[in-house]
């Protein structure tokens, strides 16, 4: 089954890792959302549907599916409650590659998105196993982010600057939270 996505999966890898800046993951471009939305966003409406255990057939596939659902909708949705829809995906398919061990040997950009949905999660747990994925990648700008991440949800049990588009309401504490910066 996991063979029907390589062709995706090695464009979107290839296009993240060798055509995209660094900058790029994580500005606001709207031609970077563009070049997204043209490229992969069919392959995202099409598979976003489709069980964590259809991608954990090679660790190419797994890792560029955790892409496709945890980042892909972060640029093609921003400020719309559809960019945390596949959240929950994205972090099956990242534990099923941590626990098949896909994670060992790549490159600390690869792993930095690979574990992403963990950073990304609202539950503790997930935010406790974050902190320990990204402290052995050895890069203290990462697991600033990392703990900024878990300081967070162990305060507030969500991430705050999600609480408009998500139709939360916010505390007085989460608005000044948010507008001390806490917004990724």
């Amino acid at each position: 089954m996991a063979a029907a996505y390589r062709p995706w999966a090695a464009d979107l890898l290839h296009f993240w890792f060798n055509k995209l800046r660094p900058n790029e993951w994580f500005g606001r471009s709207s031609v970077v959302d563009a070049a997204l939305e043209q490229r992969f966003g069919h392959a995202l409406a099409a598979l976003g549907g489709r069980p964590a255990s259809g991608f954990l057939g090679d660790p190419q596939t797994a890792r560029a599916a955790v892409l496709l659902f945890d980042q892909v909708p972060r640029n093609l949705f921003r400020d719309d409650a559809r960019a945390f829809a596949f959240d929950p995906l994205a972090r099956a398919i990242t534990k099923g590659a941590i626990d098949r061990g896909w994670d060992k040997g790549l490159g600390k950009s690869e792993r930095q998105f690979l574990y992403m949905p963990l950073m990304h999660s609202e539950a503790i747990t997930d935010q406790r196993l974050s902190l320990r994925l990204y402290a052995g990648l050895d890069d203290s700008f990462v697991l600033g982010f990392a703990r900024a991440h878990y300081r967070m949800i162990a305060r507030f049990g969500r991430f705050p600057h999600r609480n408009p588009v998500l139709g939360r309401r916010s505390t007085e504490a989460e608005k000044r939270a948010v507008a001390a910066g806490n917004a990724w």
